[in-house]
């Protein structure tokens, strides 16, 4: 899934640059911006960064495979200049301050300015660490862990390093993939390992190990995590870092216990850099040369730029190897192909969203209100405004306008919790209401059980209409109520005393359709899996008549080839009739999941595994009823019938691949004929 967004992120780039004549919308730029919906879809946006300027070298200083920066509390920029061995530092309008390190350094590629004004860099080729002051003094450097808890065979090869208030050290080591480095900056002493990434294993690989021997396994790759590619440390201590691989969290916020405490619903693949920001947001910068801002809980607020196509675009990347963020929220981007920095700086609209999150997030949610929905008036499609906003009415206790804006932004946690206090609120207002009309119910079907009792005007209508009326097919209908109290008797009647028909259960079969579609479609919001305006019915429709006809097909033919005594007919209406407790019960639990919230949500799932569970046991005792089986020759039966399912649905998938093979064929000889008929 990533991997298919991050394709159509560059897809969409690249679209605009095939246009010969662009439009100019907001900002003339070669890129286009995108945010994240409630579902997490990119959906594009107004323009949120613009490029400032740019820098290809400091004075007469230009840069070399240039792999990290940093900007200073003061502005200047710090470049570890990779490929001539140095550490350029000048200010933005390309003038230069000092050059730091060209003695001692070797391969820089990692930068950290520390809270005690100190410069933190990682010598790849060097394997140390060095300190330096902001004039370019060396103070320290360190090397090699000596301590037999570093591991005699484990790499220390510094590629990045970050540092805490604490003066603890935090380095990343080509390929140490025990996890960050962490060493004391006082005493050098080595403090242990910090947040590994975790070793993903697939059920090929569990599978692979049950049956291979261990010549087979030496040949296998080992199964090892992959090692973070950046880090970065905020103010308040929180580690951050950034790792590649379809199967790791590409992006950590890490607390003291090294847990990550943040959720990324769109991630690139192959992040290259991370930064902080002033209002705590996070910046990823990708390889491909998309910058990512997320707020600090991990919501993607803006993702833009893009792979360049070699016409040297501003603001589209060959090689993005670092991004850095001043005081101004100015993104500082390297281009390490190019060797070129690129300062974006943020339009009206990327003012305006965060202006609504400092207030937000200052507490000062009155005054976030306005500003949210300025952004939704520039943007209705811009879903975390819905959630600011949302958020925002429920802190001030407006929860019928936060549960509005919490749907609009397909927030199901904060939805839940506003109508949690909007039903709270009702059930206060209503509660006498309530038990009054409940009680009137009881009392009224109490009343016609004693009239139906004295006077019987149901049995004599019912008596009457039976006397004159063929009602086979209606009595056949209602049997299926004996299916909850006595599912034996009910099948040994559908067998022997022809009580249940094929039309009766077909049109509990189309009850069941029913009800399958509107549960798909018409569960309450809090618990649908279902996309807004998503439908498909057709799909649907195929879906259940596949299933059907294979399942029932399928335990037919087993039981037809080990001696079972039930004809289709009677193997058909049982199965309908074993969703009894489906079709009585269903419809309540659809019902009651538009008025339940996340907190009830045990007791959804509690009626739901009772409702499929009794089905499963009519199910098994139809199979054993209808024809005459022992209890183990049912289980076999079941096995088997779960087996033809499984080759049948094998060779529908092979069918489908010879099909679309022959297709690909025929269009190739196709187009091979048409280009010998126009090269003739």
């Amino acid at each position: 899934m990533k991997m298919i967004k991050r394709i159509s992120l560059i897809l969409l780039s690249m679209t605009l640059l095939f246009v010969s004549t662009a439009q100019v919308v907001e900002a003339n730029t070669a890129y286009r911006t995108f945010t994240e919906d409630g579902y997490g879809r990119y959906v594009e946006t107004q323009t949120a960064y613009t490029v400032r300027n740019t820098i290809v070298k400091f004075d007469d200083e230009l840069f070399s495979q240039a792999e990290d920066l940093k900007v200073g509390d003061d502005g200047l920029i710090y470049v570890a200049d990779t490929g001539n061995g140095r550490i350029l530092v000048g200010d933005r309008f390309g003038h230069l301050d000092r050059i730091i390190g060209e003695e001692e350094l070797s391969r820089p590629t990692g930068i950290f300015l520390s809270h005690d004004d100190k410069v933190y860099v990682a010598d790849q080729s060097n394997n140390k660490i060095y300190v330096y002051t902001l004039e370019g003094e060396l103070l320290q450097e360190f090397g090699r862990p000596e301590s037999i808890l570093f591991g005699e065979s484990a790499n220390f090869i510094p590629l990045k390093v970050a540092v805490d208030q604490r003066d603890n050290i935090y380095i990343i080591s080509q390929g140490n993939s025990n996890g960050i480095i962490q060493i004391n900056a006082n005493t050098g002493q080595f403090l242990g390992y910090y947040a590994p990434n975790q070793t993903v294993v697939t059920p090929m690989t569990v599978f692979r190990k049950a049956i291979f021997t261990d010549e087979q396994l030496s040949r296998m790759i080992d199964i090892v995590p992959p090692t973070s590619t950046n880090i970065n440390i905020d103010e308040k201590g929180l580690v951050y870092s950034a790792s590649q691989g379809e199967r790791v969290e590409a992006i950590r916020k890490l607390n003291v216990a090294g847990q990550n405490i943040i959720e990324t619903q769109v991630a690139d693949e192959f992040p290259a850099s991370i930064e902080v920001g002033t209002l705590e947001n996070i910046f990823v910068g990708s390889e491909d040369g998309f910058i990512y801002e997320y707020t600090s809980e991990g919501n993607l607020l803006f993702v833009f730029g893009g792979q360049d196509d070699g016409r040297q675009r501003i603001g589209l990347f060959r090689q993005l190897s670092a991004i850095a963020v001043d005081s101004n929220d100015q993104i500082y981007a390297l281009d390490q192909d190019r060797n070129q920095i690129q300062i974006f700086q943020p339009t009206e609209f990327a003012n305006l969203v965060h202006t609504s999150l400092e207030l937000y997030q200052n507490g000062n949610y009155e005054a976030s209100k306005e500003p949210w929905e300025e952004v939704i008036r520039l943007n209705s499609l811009f879903d975390f405004a819905y959630l600011g906003l949302g958020e925002a009415f429920f802190k001030e206790e407006e929860y019928d306008e936060a549960l509005a804006s919490f749907r609009q932004a397909k927030y199901q946690e904060g939805y839940s919790d506003a109508y949690w206090e909007v039903r709270n609120v009702w059930m206060r207002e209503n509660v006498m209401t309530l038990i009054f009309v409940i009680i009137g119910i009881y009392v009224l079907f109490k009343i016609l059980a004693y009239v139906e009792r004295r006077k019987g005007y149901w049995k004599r209508l019912s008596n009457h209409l039976q006397s004159r009326y063929r009602l086979k097919f209606f009595k056949d209908v209602y049997l299926i109520k004996n299916m909850i109290r006595h599912p034996i008797d009910t099948y040994y009647s559908i067998q022997y005393e022809k009580k249940g028909s094929m039309w009766s259960a077909s049109f509990w079969l189309f009850i069941l359709y029913l009800l399958f579609i509107i549960d798909k479609y018409f569960t309450g919001f809090i618990f649908s899996y279902v996309r807004d305006g998503e439908y498909t019915l057709l799909m649907d429709t195929a879906m259940f008549v596949a299933v059907v006809a294979l399942v029932i097909g399928s335990n037919y033919l087993i039981t037809t080839i080990n001696d079972g005594e039930g004809k289709f007919n009677h193997v058909f209406t049982g199965f309908i009739y074993a969703f009894a407790p489906y079709f009585i019960f269903k419809p309540f639990t659809i019902l009651i999941s538009n008025f339940l919230t996340l907190n009830e949500a045990y007791l959804l799932s509690l009626a739901n595994v009772i409702i499929y569970a009794w089905v499963g046991v009519l199910i098994f005792v139809m199979i054993k009823e209808i024809n005459d089986y022992t209890i183990r020759e049912t289980f076999k039966i079941i096995f088997l019938t779960l087996f033809m399912i499984l080759i049948a649905v094998l060779f529908i998938f092979i069918i489908y691949i010879l099909i679309i093979q022959m297709f690909q064929f025929i269009v190739a000889v196709f187009n091979e004929g048409v280009y010998r008929i126009e090269n003739s």
